[in-house]
């Protein structure tokens, strides 16, 4: 198992739910990280709350400013992508537009933005992590863009493994995890806590356990090609 102690990593999408978790983690772990976000609220809020990580703000689709920001750390050891990068309707195939359905793989572009410009920078035993999701392989009514994206993602996931080899490249999948995007219920306790009951562990997730999966892609040195799920058993049969 390797170290973080004094690595370099970069998580993009790193100023709020599973992104700044792993930044967090991986900043506690010894790491030198930087975490870059399209907000710049968060990245304020974000470099007041924890000054050791070099906060940036940046958008996944500015391939230019992932050029900078790569270059600009020099040696990488480690590439986080969790920025969502994506404005996703949940809705049943037949009523979304073609405009609607498209726009959910602006996620998988922005992942394939970040490995074009990342992978260059990395070290032969470093690795990049993508964040996917339950629905890519345990699709719900009213979720077929984020699925076909997730599939995406993992799909890329193992052939860049193949092609980039000995750099590693694994994907985490998440099931139902408290993030922000439950911030605008009223009940959010009550709401989360009903939604938990259909999870054989009886509750949802939370960003740090997700964080812990993307800690272990990083320091398993013999982990590539994979998707770890951290669902609480949503996946099982």
């Amino acid at each position: 198992m390797g170290s973080l102690e004094n690595r370099n990593v970069v998580v993009i999408g790193g100023t709020s739910g599973i992104g700044l978790a792993t930044a967090i983690a991986a900043q506690t772990e010894g790491a030198n990280v930087w975490a870059a976000s399209r907000s710049k609220d968060k990245v304020t809020s974000c470099a007041e709350q924890f000054p050791d990580i070099n906060f940036s703000q940046l958008d996944i689709h500015d391939v230019a400013a992932l050029s900078r920001l790569f270059e600009s750390i020099g040696a990488i050891d480690h590439i986080v992508a969790a920025a969502t990068g994506a404005n996703r309707t949940m809705a049943p195939f037949m009523d979304q537009t073609d405009d609607e359905f498209r726009e959910a793989f602006n996620k998988f572009w922005g992942y394939t933005h970040v490995a074009r410009q990342g992978i260059p920078h990395l070290s032969e035993t470093g690795s990049v992590t993508f964040v996917s999701g339950t629905p890519a392989r345990k699709c719900n009514p009213g979720m077929s863009s984020v699925s076909c994206t997730g599939s995406a993602v993992e799909g890329l996931t193992r052939a860049l493994a193949l092609e980039v080899a000995p750099v590693r490249v694994n994907a985490v999948a998440p099931g139902l995890i408290e993030t922000g995007m439950f911030e605008h219920l009223k009940e959010k306790p009550e709401v989360l806590e009903g939604m938990g009951r259909s999870i054989p562990l009886g509750r949802v997730g939370q960003p740090e356990e997700v964080a812990s999966a993307i800690i272990l892609t990083m320091t398993n040195s013999y982990l590539t090609g994979t998707t770890i799920d951290v669902d609480g058993g949503v996946l099982l049969p």
